[in-house]
């Protein structure tokens, strides 16, 4: 079986999968029942200087493994946090990673009595709302602590990269890539309000929706920062979702949309599914495929035509590939018998993408 221990920042985690911050690390109880499931590190909650008080209501399911939020930071206060939490995870069976934000200010109050914890804490995670705010709160979590530093960036900043480049330059150990996408609006139509409380009802979008942006960015930052540890975070729902985050540079997966809709069982399925995977590729590990796709992103565009291949005994008829070609090119005719107008196909592969039983396949000509 494959070995899917990794390293982060120093520390040794038993496989790649860290519940990132939210609900199900609300505190140590909930972050023990992540460890007892699968979870290799946990991140807790953003403390803050003041514990939030969430909407109601501020969390909704979208379906297909998205789902909305309109939640704060932590509702524990950082008192109870270092005084009860904090000890309560000593001995813990998995890495724990401190969250603060979200300002300079709350850095300067809060990281000088996590430093004063200890242990259990490894790591810190800095989260701010504002872009502008990442430098200096990096800079100042370094200086009054020892902590390895994460500093965790947002989809929503247009300068992300530039961001990036700040915080490994003011000392960031790695970088958590990447928070909620938004904001968003979801209204419920039976009410015409919106689904979630909050200001205007917008919310903070995670889950299978947003891979591929977090996707692209974990590409980005990783061609550009080779050597910076990512924690790919959104949108990581199975074991082949992980694969493709290693395969863009990630060093270790955080995940909550997709534990909290399935479970927190989820953890520990997907680290098995995880080796399997690779076992049933060839690859030993994940660091034989970390950053395996990022020599293909390049500039530039593929014109060759694709050549399709049709086996008719994996055929189901489901009739997928017909109902999707927009040019009308393909047809399944009776007996399983396949037809391609070559002049009307565009070689858009939609076709390849969406047969349930790979019984249309493609390749470059």
């Amino acid at each position: 079986m494959a070995d899917v221990r990794v390293s982060l920042c120093g520390a040794e985690l038993r496989n790649p999968f860290i519940a990132s911050s939210g609900p199900l690390t609300y505190g140590a109880k909930g972050i023990r029942r992540c460890f007892a499931a699968g979870a290799a590190a946990a991140v807790t909650k953003t403390l803050c200087k003041l514990p939030a008080e969430n909407p109601i209501p501020h969390i909704v399911s979208l379906g297909k493994g998205t789902m909305l939020n309109t939640e704060k930071w932590a509702d524990l206060s950082v008192q109870q946090w270092v005084e009860q939490e904090f000890p309560a995870l000593r001995g813990a069976d998995g890495v724990v990673i401190a969250s603060l934000g979200h300002t300079v200010e709350e850095v300067e109050l809060i990281a000088p009595q996590l430093a004063r914890v200890g242990e259990p804490i490894r790591m810190l995670e800095v989260v701010s709302y504002r872009a502008v705010d990442m430098e200096p709160m990096v800079k100042a979590a370094k200086r009054l602590t020892d902590f390895p530093v994460l500093a965790k960036v947002s989809p929503n900043w247009p300068d992300l990269l530039e961001v990036v480049d700040a915080c490994i330059a003011a000392g960031a150990d790695g970088i958590t890539a990447a928070d909620s996408l938004g904001p968003v609006l979801h209204i419920d139509i039976e009410t015409a309000r919106p689904a979630l409380s909050g200001d205007y009802g917008y919310a903070w979008m995670s889950g299978t929706a947003i891979k591929p942006v977090i996707v692209r960015i974990v590409a980005d930052i990783c061609r550009r920062h080779p050597d910076v540890p990512v924690v790919a975070t959104g949108g990581v729902t199975t074991a082949e979702d992980a694969v493709e985050m290693f395969m863009v540079g990630a060093a270790a997966i955080g995940a909550q949309t997709a534990p909290m809709l399935q479970g927190v069982s989820w953890f520990g399925k997907t680290a098995g599914k995880l080796a399997k995977w690779l076992d049933e590729h060839g690859y030993s590990s994940p660091a034989d495929i970390r950053g395996k796709a990022l020599p293909a992103i390049a500039p530039g565009e593929d014109k060759r035509p694709l050549t399709f291949f049709f086996d008719a005994e994996k055929c189901t008829e489901c009739g997928r590939c017909v109902t999707v070609c927009a040019y009308e090119a393909r047809h399944l005719e009776e007996g399983k018998v396949m037809r391609l107008d070559e002049d009307a196909c565009r070689s858009c592969g939609l076709c390849v993408t969406v047969c349930p039983t790979e019984a249309l396949t493609a390749d470059r000509v």
